[in-house]
């Protein structure tokens, strides 16, 4: 079906836009003979509305015959056929409408105009269906043009869905991996500080598990999961490590991704605490700044240790997963002074759902 005979709305204002050719159509009427305004006006407007409906015909044969895709010979050739066709009906329609027609004069009558100008009428009905066949054609391209914009951004969607997928998975076996070894390192000096480690760990994982099944969460929820993490880690450094948390209320309703945090308390564990004999403390602090969460991670290093070159696992993924999910509008930052490791990320507030 033609797209306009779908669209009651669009099909008025197109009929209402040959107005103009059928006061056009008037003109040429009286010009190529002596039909007053009237009684052009009465024969050449009803053709007018005729002929927008015979040039939506055009609408298929555009459709079975792509430019670029057609022969040429049998495009034109088609194109051709159609055009004289279509005039042909419409004169044909017209010399009806003529002898139909009331007279209007008792000099001038309808048949007698219509006569006079048939060679005319035929050129405009061959231009008319020549013009709406271009229409189409512009139409379809834009439709084309559309449609490969949709399949483009489809495919960026499928694409960004596919590499957030792989980030993801790329997270669950690094932090339990590190986690086993912690256990590990517990059996032989103290089973039953390696039994409550285990303990935590399945709920850590459990939590971890559920939350990685959706595309964002609760911040609050984030906050919780690597609290969780910080509470495995805490049998096995004891005294060494502590927490202290400075968070804005109302960020905590914020959507975040999940597994967002883990990845950077693992880090501060990994090449922070677990360098220095005294341990340290780990800070994290999120606050909404204008239209952004801004989370900042801070933890002691050892000022004798050498920085590692580039970011590691962790921090690399993060970056990439902010990235794709949020464009230039998202941000992380590291600095590293002698005593104090310092990551903030920052990006767009969100609704969640």
């Amino acid at each position: 079906m033609h797209p306009l005979l779908g669209r009651g709305a669009w099909l008025g204002i197109y009929v209402a836009g040959w107005l103009l050719p059928g006061l056009l159509l008037t003109g040429l009427l009286v010009l190529s003979s002596d039909a007053t305004w009237a009684i052009a006006a009465a024969l050449s407007m009803p053709l007018a509305l005729l002929q927008a409906f015979l040039c939506l015909a055009a609408w298929y044969l555009c459709r079975a015959l792509p430019i670029g895709g057609t022969d040429l010979r049998r495009f034109a050739g088609t194109h051709a056929a159609a055009a004289i066709a279509s005039s042909a009906l419409w004169l044909a329609a017209g010399r009806v409408w003529a002898h139909a027609m009331p007279d209007l004069s008792d000099e001038i009558h309808a048949p007698d105009v219509f006569t006079k100008t048939t060679p005319a009428l035929f050129a405009v009905g061959i231009l008319f269906y020549l013009l709406g066949a271009a229409g189409h054609y512009v139409y379809i391209a834009i439709e084309a043009s559309r449609a490969a914009e949709s399949r483009a951004m489809d495919l960026k969607l499928l694409a960004r869905e596919a590499e957030l997928r792989a980030l993801r998975a790329q997270i669950d076996p690094h932090f339990l991996f590190n986690s086993l070894n912690s256990i590990s390192s517990l059996a032989g000096s103290d089973a039953g500080a390696a039994r409550r480690m285990c303990v935590l760990l399945a709920d850590f994982l459990r939590t971890s598990l559920r939350l990685g099944k959706h595309d964002v969460v609760r911040l609050d929820e984030e906050l919780r999961l690597a609290a969780g993490y910080l509470a495995v880690e805490q049998i096995r450094f004891g005294a060494r490590l502590k927490v202290e948390q400075d968070i804005e209320e109302r960020a905590r309703a914020c959507p975040v991704p999940p597994l967002l945090l883990q990845p950077l308390v693992e880090n501060a564990v990994t090449h922070g605490i677990s360098h220095l004999v005294d341990g340290g403390v780990i800070r994290v602090e999120v606050r909404i700044e204008r239209d952004d969460v801004v989370i900042t991670l801070t933890n002691p290093v050892d000022p004798d240790r050498a920085a590692s070159a580039g970011e590691g696992v962790g921090l690399s993924n993060v970056r990439r997963r902010l990235t794709t999910i949020y464009g230039p509008g998202a941000k992380l930052a590291v600095a590293r002074d002698a005593a104090t490791f310092r990551v903030e990320l920052s990006f767009p507030v969100a609704t969640e759902g």
